[in-house]
C-alpha cells in the first residue's frame, strides 16, 4: 500500500464519472469542499489485505498527532503505484482503513472509489506538511500483537507444499492423466475445474453475477461495519435461507441423523483441539477471554468430536451420525477471495459426522451419504449437469479400494477430477466435493464427505467392540449441501447463465420469497383481492398484493423483475367469474385457471418441502424500501 499524507488548509473536489466499471454507486457528484484536515492519497496494491489496512491506520494516526490534527479525508489515489490490486480487493481494504479509522479519529471522510475527480488543495506550509508511506504485510510482524494474531495451520503449509497427481476419471474407464486428456465440449466446466484446482489461484478480480443479483432481489448485500466475508440478509434473504437450513436438517434427521448443539469457541491448549488446529487447513479467528486463549470454529467437527468421547458406544449403535447446523462457522479467509456468498468469513454449514465400527461400515455408509447428497442437491434446484466432482484419495487407499472408487465414480455417471497423493497428508484417506463452477470459472466446493482415520484417536473416542475390547471409530464428515450460502451463491449463479443464454432466470418455487402476487385493477377490488389472498395462504401459499398507487402496468412490470412466478391481476371481469387470468412467468405466458387449480399446481411444486409465512407485510404499501 502506498500513503501520502498531506497537511492542508482545505482540498475542494468533485466527482465527474465513473472510471471503472466496478466503481462504488454515489448520491450526489456536487462538489466536496473540507477544510484544515489531513488528506491520505491512497492505492491499495497487490498482495496486501486486512493486516495492511491495520497498519495503515497506526501510521495515519501518528501523522494526525505529529501534526495536532483530528480530521482525515481518505482519497483513493491509483497513481502512486504501479501494482495496483484489482477494484474488488482494493475498495474493501479501503472501506477497511476507514472504518478502522472511524474507531480512533475523530472526523473520517472518504473520497469515492472508481471514480475520475477534479479537485484543488493548499497544503500547509510547514516541514512536516508532507509525508509518504510504503507498508507491505511484511511490517505486520513487527506490528502486530502475539496474543491477538490469527493462527495458521501448519496444515495451510503442508497443503502449500503438498505435491498432487492429477487425472481425469469416467465411469467404468481408466485414470487419464490430466495432461493427456481430450477435453470435449461437454467437459467444459470439468476443464474450469482442473484449472481451478491446479492453479490454486483464489482471488477474484471482479464481481461474479451472484452479487448483482442478491443485491437485485433484496436478498443479501455487504455489510461495511462488519469484517469483510460477513454479509446482512435481508428480509427475502433470510427466509430463503431458513428454508434451505430446515430442508438439510430434515433430510438429514430422516437419515438418522441425531441433531446437536457445540459452543463456537474453544480453548486453543486444549490437547486434542490443539493437534487437530494443524491437521486441518483453515485460518482461524483467535480472542482472549480471562488470559485463556480461544479460537471460533471453522467447523463442527471437535464439538461434535468432544461430545462423543463422553458417550458409552457399543459397536451395536454404530454407525453413530451426530448432527448440527453451524451458524456460524468461521474463517478467516484472505481478503482477496472474498466475494459475495461464494466465500465468506461467517458462514452456516450443515455438518454430519458418522462413528463408523471399521472401515467396510465406513464405505458402506460413505455411499447412502453420497445418494443422500444427490438428492438434496437435486431438490435444492441443481442437478448433476449442474456440478462438476473432484475426489481425492492416498495411493495405497486407491490400490486396496479400487473396486469401490469405481462404483462411487460412476454413481456420479460423468468424468470426474482424481487428485491423488503418495502419502497421506491430512486426517483423512479419501475426500470428494461436488464443485459448481460460476461465469467467472471459479469452482465452489458444495456436498463433500470424508473418511477420517485419526481423530477417532486424537479425541479418545472409543467403541466396545465385540469381543470387549474398546476401539476407535473411523469418522466420515458429510455436508449434504455445503454451505447454505454457497447453495443461494449457486442458484443465482445458475439463474445469470441461463438469462444469459436466453431463458428466464427463476428460483426454485419453494424458495421463492412471493409464490403469487395478485394486483387490484382499481381500489374498489382490494377487497376482493384480500379474499383471494386469504384462501392462498390458508393452503400455505407465500402471495402478496400490491395495493400501492401505481398503474398496472409498473406493477407487473416490478412482480416480474422481482421473479415472482405467478402473478394475477383481478377487476371486475374476474369478480365476475370463476376463472383467473394468471401470468405465469417462468412459462412466459398467460394462463387460465381457478383459483382451486392455481392452488393444486402450487402445491404439487411445493411438495415435501418447508414452508415458512411471507417475513414481511402482505400489503406491498406497508413494506420499508430495501435500497441496495
Amino acid at each position: 500500500m502506498r500513503l501520502l499524507q498531506l497537511h492542508s488548509d482545505f482540498i475542494e473536489y468533485e466527482p465527474i464519472e465513473k472510471e471503472i466499471r466496478d466503481a462504488e454507486e454515489i448520491v450526489s457528484k456536487s462538489n466536496i469542499r473540507l477544510e484544515d484536515l489531513v488528506v491520505a492519497f491512497i492505492a491499495v496494491e497487490n498482495r496486501d489485505d486486512e493486516s495492511v489496512a491495520k497498519i495503515a491506520v497506526d501510521e495515519i494516526k501518528k501523522y494526525l498527532d505529529m501534526v495536532k490534527s483530528s480530521r482525515l479525508l481518505l482519497y483513493p489515489y491509483a497513481h502512486l503505484s504501479s501494482d495496483l490490486a484489482p477494484p474488488i480487493l482494493a475498495i474493501d481494504i479501503i472501506k477497511s482503513v476507514e472504518s478502522l479509522a472511524k474507531g480512533s479519529i475523530n472526523q473520517v471522510y472518504r473520497a469515492p472509489f472508481g471514480w475520475t475527480k477534479s479537485f484543488n488543495i493548499k497544503v500547509k506550509g510547514h516541514p512536516l506538511a508532507e509525508n509518504s508511506k510504503e507498508i507491505s504485510k511484511q511490517e505486520e510482524h513487527k506490528h502486530a500483537d502475539p496474543l491477538h494474531r490469527e493462527k495458521e495451520s501448519s496444515a495451510l503449509e503442508d497443503e502449500e507444499k503438498l505435491q498432487s497427481f492429477w487425472y481425469i476419471a469416467q465411469p467404468d474407464g481408466p485414470m487419464t492423466p490430466v495432461s493427456k486428456y481430450n477435453f470435449k465440449k461437454q467437459d467444459q466446466n470439468l476443464q474450469l475445474l482442473v484449472n481451478y484446482e491446479t492453479a490454486k489461484n483464489r482471488t477474484v478480480n471482479e464481481h461474479p453475477a451472484h452479487v448483482r443479483l442478491m443485491k437485485k432481489l433484496a436478498l443479501a448485500d455487504y455489510e461495511p461495519a462488519s469484517d469483510a466475508g460477513n454479509i446482512r440478509y435481508y428480509p427475502k434473504g433470510r427466509l430463503m435461507k431458513s428454508l434451505i437450513e430446515q430442508y438439510v436438517t430434515r433430510r438429514v434427521m430422516e437419515y438418522g441423523g441425531i441433531e446437536v448443539e457445540t459452543p463456537i469457541m474453544y480453548d486453543t491448549k486444549h490437547p486434542s483441539l490443539q493437534s487437530y488446529f494443524n491437521r486441518f487447513p483453515a485460518r482461524q479467528y483467535s480472542i482472549t477471554s480471562d488470559n485463556k486463549q480461544l479460537f471460533l470454529r471453522f467447523a463442527a467437527c471437535f464439538g461434535q468430536f468432544l461430545m462423543a468421547k463422553d458417550f458409552n458406544i457399543s459397536y451395536k449403535h454404530l454407525p453413530v451420525k451426530l448432527y448440527e447446523l453451524t451458524r456460524y462457522s468461521f474463517r478467516r479467509e484472505k481478503s482477496g477471495e472474498l466475494v459475495g456468498l461464494r466465500r465468506l468469513r461467517a458462514f452456516t454449514m450443515p455438518d454430519c459426522h458418522a462413528l463408523c465400527r471399521d472401515l467396510d461400515q465406513a464405505k458402506e455408509e460413505f455411499l447412502k451419504r453420497f445418494e443422500l447428497s444427490i438428492s438434496v442437491l437435486n431438490d435444492l434446484g441443481l442437478t448433476i449437469k449442474d456440478v462438476e466432482m473432484a475426489i481425492r484419495f492416498t495411493e495405497d487407499f486407491y490400490n486396496e479400494n479400487k473396486d469401490f472408487l469405481t462404483e462411487l465414480i460412476n454413481r456420479f455417471g460423468k468424468p470426474v477430477l482424481v487428485e491423488t497423493w503418495k502419502e497421506r497428508f491430512f486426517y483423512f484417506i479419501l475426500k470428494w466435493e461436488f464443485n459448481f463452477i460460476d461465469g467467472l470459472g471459479k469452482a465452489s466446493a458444495l456436498s463433500t464427505d470424508q473418511i477420517d482415520v485419526e481423530n477417532g484417536a486424537r479425541y479418545g473416542i472409543e467403541f466396545v467392540e465385540e469381543d470387549g475390547t474398546k476401539k476407535n471409530p473411523i469418522i466420515l464428515h458429510n455436508s449434504p449441501s455445503g454451505a447454505v450460502e454457497r447453495v443461494i451463491y449457486a442458484l443465482l449463479e445458475k439463474s445469470a447463465k441461463i438469462s444469459k443464454e436466453g431463458g428466464i432466470a427463476s428460483l426454485p418455487l419453494w424458495l421463492s420469497h412471493t409464490q403469487i402476487r395478485v394486483i387490484p385493477v382499481s381500489h374498489e377490488h382490494i377487497i376482493y383481492c384480500e379474499k383471494v389472498l386469504a384462501e392462498l395462504t390458508e393452503n400455505q401459499i407465500r402471495a402478496d398484493i400490491d395495493d400501492r398507487d401505481e398503474t398496472v402496468g409498473k406493477k407487473i412490470r416490478e412482480s416480474e423483475t422481482e421473479w415472482v412466478r405467478y402473478t394475477i391481476v383481478i377487476g371486475d371481469k374476474e369478480i365476475n367469474s370463476d376463472k383467473l387470468i394468471v401470468r405465469d412467468r417462468n412459462e412466459g405466458k398467460q394462463r387460465e385457471f381457478t383459483l382451486h387449480e392455481l392452488i393444486n399446481e402450487v402445491k404439487a411444486q411445493t411438495r415435501d418441502k418447508p414452508y415458512l409465512p411471507l417475513n414481511l407485510p402482505l400489503r406491498l404499501s406497508a413494506r420499508p424500501q430495501i435500497i441496495v
